[in-house]
């Protein structure tokens, strides 16, 4: 076995969950990460944690989602919902065979079953959880790298020391605290959000792995302007580009994609929730280069913000809810971000490095 694979799993488990003795540890996994399984299961056992591991896979749901009812879809899995409300940590890795696996799946369908399992996956958020990638070919293949490549992308991004980073990002976390609000200026850009009563959140790899992110929830009817999303994500096994949305006490009123805007669409209008911001952030991790069309990694990048409609995190003092969560990232090397007054990022630089 790679020794960075195993190198990871120790800081899922040491770091990131910090799984005690007695402690009941779910992974949700696809075939392709077994071998970080079983790095995981070594160290799992070390630390006194009891373990089991679901098996899913694009295939596995494409095969669901095609031949499921929406009457099926409205269906509580109240099983799901049984092993969440007894788990003490959930690691979820990512490690697919076809990231495609969804794509002619009926968009409805993906997001009536994820409004049905709106309380597992509040129930899953409210536990010592993680969402990490093992690398594999497809994934690679997005990233237009070889699998040595891309290995060495992720284990560069992730494999460093936690506890150093976490200290530069508390300090990004307690200057924004000091400001009751934050705007983002750049090419087809100017967007206004109140912070007030909200928490910033120093996302140090407790939860995402990588991580890199300092993010808060926006006062709901509070965001006002309009923003370009430049950098492509993929959702829904869909690739969509340039998003342009606008926002007026709060809601969406306008919106368009250069590409998949059906499918942006569709998550607009998922629920009243999906038309708010649940989250504005600001990416850190100078490890990440590039976008690879992966958000656990993409949302990270250094000189860049984004933002999420739907769902705001509680950490946050967040109150917004919704079925979705979706992240979408705009470069700032030609931007500016404001807190207050104060000029926080300019220039490829932020206010601790100017």
């Amino acid at each position: 076995m790679d020794p960075r694979i195993e190198e990871h799993a120790k800081i899922l488990v040491e770091w990131s969950t910090e799984v005690k003795p007695g402690d009941n540890v779910i992974i949700n996994a696809t075939p392709e990460a077994h071998e970080l399984v079983v790095a995981l299961y070594k160290e799992i056992a070390k630390a006194g944690g009891r373990v089991i591991t679901l098996m899913t896979s694009e295939e596995a749901l494409r095969a669901f989602y095609t031949n499921a009812s929406d009457e099926t879809l409205k269906i509580v899995p109240e099983h799901m919902k049984a092993v969440t409300e007894k788990c003490d940590v959930f690691i979820s890795l990512r490690s697919p065979v076809n990231t495609r696996g969804l794509t002619n799946v009926d968009n409805k369908k993906i997001m009536l079953d994820s409004k049905t399992q709106q309380e597992i996956q509040a129930m899953r958020l409210s536990k010592r959880w993680s969402l990490t990638v093992h690398p594999c070919q497809t994934l690679a293949q997005e990233a237009n790298m070889s699998l040595e490549e891309y290995r060495d992308f992720v284990y560069g991004a992730t494999l460093i020391d936690w506890a150093e980073e976490s200290k530069m990002m508390y300090v990004m976390k307690e200057h924004l605290e000091n400001h009751k609000d934050i705007r983002y200026i750049g090419p087809e850009t100017d967007l206004y959000a109140s912070t007030e009563g909200r928490i910033w959140v120093a996302s140090d790899g407790k939860h995402n792995m990588p991580s890199g992110e300092v993010f808060t929830a926006p006062v709901d009817d509070s965001v006002e302007g309009k923003i370009y999303f430049d950098i492509p994500f993929l959702q829904q096994g869909k690739v969509i580009e340039g998003v342009r949305l606008t926002f007026e006490k709060g809601e969406v009123v306008d919106f368009s994609a250069e590409k998949e805007e059906a499918t942006l669409k569709s998550i607009i209008e998922i629920d009243e929730g999906s038309r708010r911001l649940g989250e504005m952030a600001i990416g850190t991790n100078r490890g990440i280069k590039q976008y690879t069309l992966n958000m656990l990694f993409d949302e990270k990048i250094g000189d860049t913000i984004h933002c999420a409609l739907g769902r705001a995190y509680k950490d946050c003092n967040g109150v917004n809810e919704s079925a979705v969560h979706v992240d979408m990232i705009k470069s700032m090397l030609n931007g500016e971000i404001y807190a207050g007054d104060e000029l926080i990022y300019s220039k490829g630089k932020y206010f601790y490095e100017m």
